[in-house]
């Protein structure tokens, strides 16, 4: 039961520790140590730790006081009793207030009122104990918080540092914002572009520093939405040019503020308006040319100038397909660039869908046949079917998917084209059981200049799908393709809610 029990009595008086040692026997104390000399236990203790000491007061060489002093310098935990006469209490009493004993009992003592004095020292060591190990936790812990602490707030001057570092030295203009518009900090760059010091930038309100009369700043920032600002001037005070940018807002919510990265886009439209001058030569200088050098060998191949001989019209033949090519990639790169400046406008009008396919099926049934390739024609509920779309540009993208399918399908190979209506939405496809595509190609093959292939580069420019897509996309729709290497691929493309009910045809611009 008192196994656990460490326990140490000093008495000089033989008779007594043979008495205690009979009591603890009985009690079922296992572990305890008797001594008759202060300097023997002392010596013992240096190597022996005991939760309980139990000491005599008055002994030769050293009192129980003096005993239990040096005791608890070597085990400050310990739990001591001192055993006292009558006539030694006051100094038993003074004892326990200067040295920190625990109990001191008179003799002769009541031995139910000792053993219940040891258990509660006992515990009482037990929970010192507990309570000091808890203390070197709780100091460890809190010496590897501290140094915690100081990782984490270096990290974050560090972070600091290199985020001032990055706003300091960017190109683009930054502004804090209060929710209100009220500008509370800037960049250097932004100081740059407006001619103003921060002090005098931090006086206005984002309201004052641009101009634009479409933005509604009080309801943007309240919206707290990311927004992206186009069309919009900002005036530099220093030479008072007026400079285009562009403003990317977001939302703070930390510190329910926004942040906006003004962008000088002053050489960017420089760089559009050269575009739009190289556009403007090369239409001139290649397209002109080219109509006219297929004209003038259109009259050779009529005869219009004098007989030729076969091999007289192979060659101008080639001649005439040479400039043919190379005037379709002008066009195509006219269109490409048309439609990402956004100035192509789409010419909408009401037609049958199935007229177009028969009538694109028919432009290119000859090279089908010359290919001895078989075309099936499957289309569900398209009869007088009337559509809402841009028929020329719809038409190009129908003889794209025809003509790759063409071109990649083998002789003697199958073409289908697929077409149906459901809920107003308009589903076609091309599909074919010529070479594949590898899976990698897939998601680039309606990127500029994707020919598709891991192989080989084709003489094609690449850009077909790529002005399909925007065709499709201009419409609002969706084009895709599934393919597996060896076994054929299948172009799909989705316009949604173009099927109408009209009898006439009717002419739109959007």
């Amino acid at each position: 039961m008192y196994s656990a029990y460490k326990v140490l009595v000093l008495d000089d008086d033989k008779l007594v520790t043979s008495s205690l040692k009979s009591l603890f026997m009985i009690e079922g104390f296992s572990d305890v140590v008797y001594f008759n000399s202060p300097v023997e236990a002392l010596d013992y203790l240096k190597n022996n730790e005991r939760n309980v000491i139990i000491s005599d007061f008055m002994m030769p060489l050293m009192n129980g006081i003096e005993f239990l002093s040096e005791a608890k310098k070597l085990y400050p935990s310990v739990s001591t009793i001192l055993l006292t006469g009558f006539a030694d209490k006051e100094n038993a009493i003074k004892a326990i207030n200067e040295v920190g004993i625990y109990k001191y009992i008179e003799k002769p003592w009541d031995n139910d009122y000792l053993i219940l004095n040891i258990k509660n020292a006992f515990e009482r060591a037990n929970l010192i104990n507990a309570l000091a190990q808890k203390n070197k936790e709780l100091e460890k812990y809190s010496n590897h918080l501290e140094d915690l602490v100081k990782e984490k707030t270096s990290n974050i001057i560090e972070m600091n540092d290199r985020l001032s570092a990055i706003i300091n030295n960017c190109a683009d203009g930054i502004v804090i914002s209060s929710i209100q518009g009220q500008v509370l900090d800037v960049n250097p760059a932004c100081e740059s572009l407006f001619g103003l010091s921060d002090d005098i930038l931090k006086t206005k309100t984002v309201q004052q520093l641009f101009i634009s009369n479409e933005i509604d700043w009080s309801q943007l920032l309240l919206s707290k939405e990311e927004t992206l600002i186009r069309e919009v001037f900002v005036l530099n005070e220093v030479n008072a040019n007026k400079i285009p940018v562009e403003i990317s807002c977001a939302y703070i919510p930390e510190s329910q503020n926004f942040v906006l990265v003004i962008r000088n886009v002053n050489f960017q439209k420089e760089m559009d308006r050269l575009r739009e001058d190289f556009i403007a030569t090369l239409t001139h200088d290649l397209r002109t040319p080219s109509v006219a050098a297929i004209q003038t060998l259109e009259y050779f191949l009529n005869g219009k100038l004098g007989e030729l001989t076969d091999k007289q019209k192979m060659l101008l033949e080639t001649m005439k397909k040479s400039n043919e090519d190379m005037l379709g990639l002008v066009n195509t790169l006219l269109e490409v660039y048309k439609y990402e400046a956004g100035r192509l406008k789409l010419v909408k009008t009401s037609f049958f869908f199935d007229k177009l396919i028969d009538e694109c099926i028919n432009q290119v049934m000859p090279i089908v046949n010359s290919k001895n390739q078989i075309l099936v024609k499957n289309l569900c509920n398209l009869e007088n079917i009337n559509i809402y779309a841009d028929r020329n540009e719809i038409r190009r993208v129908i003889i794209n998917l025809l003509g790759n399918a063409i071109k990649y399908t083998q002789n003697n190979g199958q073409i289908e084209v697929s077409a149906f209506v459901e809920d107003n939405d308009l589903h076609f496809s091309v599909k074919d059981n010529g070479e594949g595509i590898y899976k990698q190609d897939i998601p680039k093959l309606f990127k500029r200049f994707s020919q598709g292939t891991q192989e080989k580069r084709s003489i094609s420019t690449g850009l077909g799908l790529y002005l399909s897509k925007q065709i499709i996309d201009a419409h609002g729709g969706k084009i895709w393709l599934e393919s597996d290497k060896g076994k054929g691929s299948e172009f799909f493309f989705l316009l949604l809610n173009v099927v109408i009910n009209k009898e006439k045809e009717t002419l739109w611009t959007v």
